[in-house]
């Protein structure tokens, strides 16, 4: 007797569940970095090998994504990349070796850029997508929100770092679960959105690569992801080391940086609906200048934080649900694959150089720097709106 295929809804529910484990996994970094250091006796500069040990994976993600996924399907594309995340995690719980730690970082980074350009691509290729994508978002801030309170309750409880890792790992263990059942179900129905057109998976992923609109795109998401990730990961270093924040004060900051992300992008769908996307991401980067230049000038208050996690919150997902309107539909999963793995790499290369010069000047140095981003992401930015313009101008 032929089953029914499982209801739309699952795999929704799985995508939007996979964004929060993960979330949590990136997101508790920042709280855990100073017992990171305490522990393996580090540096500012010397940590900074964990975030561009994550870059292979990344980059690895960036090119086979849209590859894999058309060989072996999405859901089980999502179910390596789970058992990846797991596996890494565990590792990072349990190893007394700093540089495995820093290998294991490959691995991270892989199993976390399939899973966002895999699902990114899913809730692109559904109806009423600016409200699911924009959902979609508010699930990865929900994570990421979560992920610094977990870390924060645990180490003001006295709980070692390590422990953190471990709740980290169940969680996405739980998506690796239910990716197991999808798997087994006769009717793949998460794989539709990642078959490509009548074209090879790798032509279209090499016609995705020629296209501006993708590279500047990528560009864009690249120095976003940056921006998001080192505010996330260093602000509580910031806080307590060089402006004498406490602990918990400093670690509920994080949790409401990622909270004003997560109420953004609630809100998403219905302001795309209201003002379009492009008008949308002006705003935002406009109200993200704003918020940095607070956070770095007015070091005693806390509420820029918020500030920016709001302003920051549309830019990645509208960005996402701009491309299949900017490119043809067979280089849709090619071209959101490398723009979410490329934009992984950003969270790891920017956090990274910004850590470096921490160290080689001081930790106040890192607001200051957030301000540059936000300028360069203004200028690509338009870069794409005035391009796509001309392109519908062109075809009219």
């Amino acid at each position: 007797m032929k089953r029914n295929a499982p209801p739309g809804w699952i795999g929704v529910g799985l995508a939007f569940y996979a964004f929060i484990a993960i979330a949590i996994a990136e997101g508790g970094l920042g709280v855990l970095l100073p017992s990171i250091l305490d522990t393996y006796n580090l540096t500012t500069a010397t940590v900074t090998a964990l975030f561009f040990s994550q870059i292979s994976g990344y980059v690895v993600a960036a090119l086979t994504s849209s590859l894999l996924s058309h060989r072996i399907g999405l859901a089980r594309m999502i179910l390596l990349a789970a058992v990846s995340v797991t596996t890494a995690l565990c590792i990072y719980a349990s190893t007394p070796y700093w540089w495995v730690m820093v290998f294991t970082g490959t691995l991270l980074g892989l199993g976390i850029g399939l899973i966002d350009a895999g699902i990114n691509t899913f809730i692109a290729d559904k109806q009423d997508s600016g409200n699911l994508m924009g959902l979609l978002h508010a699930f990865y801030g929900i994570g990421a929100l979560s992920g610094p309170a977990i870390a924060t309750i645990l180490l003001t409880q006295g709980v070692s770092w390590r422990s953190a890792y471990w709740v980290f790992a169940g969680m996405v263990l739980l998506l690796a679960i239910g990716m197991v059942w999808v798997v087994s179900q006769r009717h793949s129905f998460m794989d539709s959105s990642a078959l490509p057109s009548d074209q090879s998976a790798r032509t279209n992923l090499h016609l995705a690569l020629k296209e501006p609109t993708v590279l500047v795109a990528g560009l864009l998401l690249l120095v976003y992801v940056g921006t998001e990730v080192s505010v996330g990961n260093w602000a509580f270093t910031v806080q307590t080391l060089s402006r004498g924040t406490s602990v918990a004060i400093a670690g509920y900051s994080i949790t409401a940086y990622w909270f004003g992300l997560t109420l953004g992008r609630l809100t998403m769908g219905q302001l795309i609906r209201h003002i379009g996307a492009i008008r949308l991401i002006d705003a935002s980067l406009a109200l993200l200048t704003v918020g940095l230049l607070i956070w770095w000038l007015l070091p005693g208050q806390l509420w820029s934080l918020p500030l920016i996690g709001f302003a920051l919150a549309a830019i990645f997902p509208a960005t996402i649900w701009l491309m299949p309107r900017r490119v043809p539909s067979a280089l849709v999963p090619a071209a959101i694959g490398f723009l979410t793995s490329v934009g992984s790499v950003g969270a790891v290369s920017i956090p990274t150089v910004v850590g470096w010069l921490a160290d080689k000047i001081n930790l106040e140095i890192i607001p200051m720097l957030m301000v540059p981003l936000a300028i360069v992401m203004m200028i690509l930015h338009r870069w794409l709106a005035n391009h796509t313009a001309r392109q519908t101008a062109e075809h009219q």
